[in-house]
């Protein structure tokens, strides 16, 4: 700022009002200030500001797994949001890993990021005590964990499961098979319960682990034990489904009728579409943004609960009639 001031031929109280945006003695004095830090390349110091502000502009996003679509548009939701109200997002990758999740929240929280926005890998509440012990205001996206105090932003699906229960089972179907999430996580544990609440004895469940690779592995194991109907709890879980299926060379819905949880820009382009209960992703990513926003202002939100619906679109065959 100095250099800036000594450029420019002013004072840095004079630099600082520039900076800050209010005004300079003369319009010139302003234009010779914007020209200096042009021609130096200045840029503030965003954690040196943040001391004297309390405030660095910044929220930080820890999701669950980048390369899942779902977490993905959350995370371009949750930016668009922040954006829109003067935040910048970092984000971290947790990769459905407890330890990488704890390294990228406690680097953020010494960023000193305004808040926090957290897609927690499991139910354990330990780190969510640890940022809320903080004072850091919290909010949980997706996922909650046990005994949260925080507010949480999620979707609900037990309308949209139950749904797709009943017309598996109006169609005849008595094997079912359902590859389920990690049951240590609130979305795994809630969905298949549900589910398989639903389907009554008629559910085989394998768990999976919300990755593509588990998915394949359990649609095997189901399908050898002679299923009907395969519903996949996640999108890359059914990814890993759709996989196996075709390399058993088996036809949907005449072989195998077929469902995923979460919904993928390409499902509608298969052959046939695949139906799927699709959560509203961009609105849950700009509510969890709201929410932190709120909390940074001294308010205190509501949780958010908003609605997944089954969309059919062939998958299921005679399910859908």
């Amino acid at each position: 700022m100095k250099d800036v001031a000594q450029h420019a031929g002013v004072s840095t109280a004079t630099v600082s009002r520039v900076l800050n945006g209010h005004a300079a003695p003369t319009p010139e004095t302003r234009e010779r200030v914007l020209a200096a830090i042009e021609e130096l390349g200045y840029r503030r110091n965003a954690l040196a500001r943040s001391l004297r502000t309390t405030s660095t502009q910044t929220l930080g996003l820890v999701i669950s797994d980048l390369l899942n679509p779902f977490f993905a548009e959350i995370a371009r939701a949750v930016e668009d949001e922040a954006r829109s109200q003067g935040y910048c997002v970092v984000i971290g990758n947790a990769d459905e890993n407890t330890e990488q999740e704890a390294t990228y929240v406690r680097t953020l929280l010494d960023r000193r990021v305004d808040g926090l926005l957290l897609c927690p890998a499991t139910d354990d509440p330990g780190l969510v005590r640890e940022v809320s012990a903080g004072g850091v205001p919290l909010v949980l996206l997706d996922r909650t964990v046990r005994g949260a105090t925080c507010p949480v932003v999620r979707a609900d699906g037990s309308e949209a499961l139950t749904a797709l229960a009943r017309r598996l089972v109006g169609a005849g179907h008595t094997r079912i098979g359902v590859i389920a999430g990690p049951p240590n996580t609130s979305t795994g544990r809630e969905r298949t319960d549900v589910l398989t609440g639903s389907l009554g004895g008629l559910a085989q469940v394998v768990h999976g682990d919300f990755r593509q690779g588990s998915g394949s592995q359990a649609a095997a194991r189901l399908l050898d034990d002679g299923v009907t109907a395969l519903i996949a709890m996640d999108n890359l879980m059914g990814l890993g489904a759709l996989g196996e299926i075709r390399a058993r060379a088996l036809q949907i819905p005449h072989d195998i009728a077929f469902a995923v949880f979460d919904d993928q820009p390409w499902f509608p382009l298969l052959d046939p579409p695949i139906t799927v209960i699709a959560q509203p992703t961009v609105e849950m990513g700009r509510a969890a943004a709201r929410s932190l926003l709120a909390l940074i202002d001294g308010r205190q939100p509501d949780d958010v609960r908003l609605t997944a619906k089954l969309v059919l679109r062939g998958s299921l065959g005679e399910a859908e009639l």
